[in-house]
């Protein structure tokens, strides 16, 4: 009987918020096909775990602290991750913020700003620190976790829907700029998830008729989409949301 080749065997992958919910999952799961994964996000001590575990399941992991809203912090974790696994092929950007779940009118502005700086201002510092490096490798993913949100919205989540809707152009933009590279650029919309971030949400039935989802069932697609063929799809939404995103 034949062994399953894992799918991302000799890639390198970087996944931001990787030190809890669906980024830890994704992380996991890439480390499980193969991939040398650096776990980055602002706590250490959750991505030392993550890493801890890939390491201890046979895998290759790195744990760095980094903070997506400050671009010196974003270089270093890409320059370290290069330094330590020889390159950069695949990029999760997932580290985000809920926003401040109130009316616009109600709403404090430093909570509205932190939240497009992290989600939003986030993401483009984490392609734009990525793209040299994915562009040494002759191809490359990107793949941005998004939000239905970000596309119909929601009455009392200006913050975050703005976010995710500015990260679904950013999305579409980039991939045409890197389409020449090999370089492809994917939205993943996971849906309602039970995080320490959604929890809450989901207890008051926001998301009613919906798929509320574990952190691990959102990982499969993120495989899927890390190992497409170069070139493969660009400028996509993928989403496991059961109503229209």
């Amino acid at each position: 009987m034949q062994t399953q080749e894992p799918q991302l065997r000799g890639k390198v992958a970087i996944v931001t918020g990787a030190g809890r919910g669906i980024g830890r999952a994704i992380a996991l799961a890439y480390a499980r096909q193969g991939a040398a994964v650096c776990c980055a996000a602002r706590s250490l001590g959750q991505v030392q775990e993550t890493a801890a575990q890939i390491v201890a399941e046979g895998g290759r992991a790195l744990a760095l602290i980094t903070d997506v809203t400050d671009f010196a912090s974003v270089e270093r974790m890409v320059n370290e991750t290069e330094q330590a696994f020889g390159g950069l092929d695949i990029v999760v950007v997932n580290a985000g913020v809920g926003g401040g779940q109130q009316t616009v009118e109600a709403s404090d502005p430093q909570t509205w700003r932190t939240t497009i700086e992290v989600n939003l201002v986030g993401a483009y510092y984490c392609a734009k620190a990525a793209v040299p490096a994915l562009k040494r490798r002759g191809a490359g993913k990107i793949i941005a976790i998004g939000s239905g949100q970000g596309q119909r919205g929601r009455a009392g989540i200006s913050d975050y829907a703005c976010s995710k809707a500015g990260l679904w152009m950013l999305t579409r933009v980039l991939a045409q700029e890197l389409a020449p590279h090999n370089i492809s650029v994917n939205q993943l919309i996971p849906g309602p998830v039970l995080t320490e971030m959604t929890g809450d949400l989901l207890a008051r039935n926001t998301y009613e008729g919906e798929w509320a989802k574990s952190p691990e069932d959102v990982a499969p697609l993120a495989v899927f989409l890390a190992a497409q063929p170069e070139p493969g799809p660009t400028a996509q939404s993928f989403s496991l949301m059961r109503r229209d995103a």
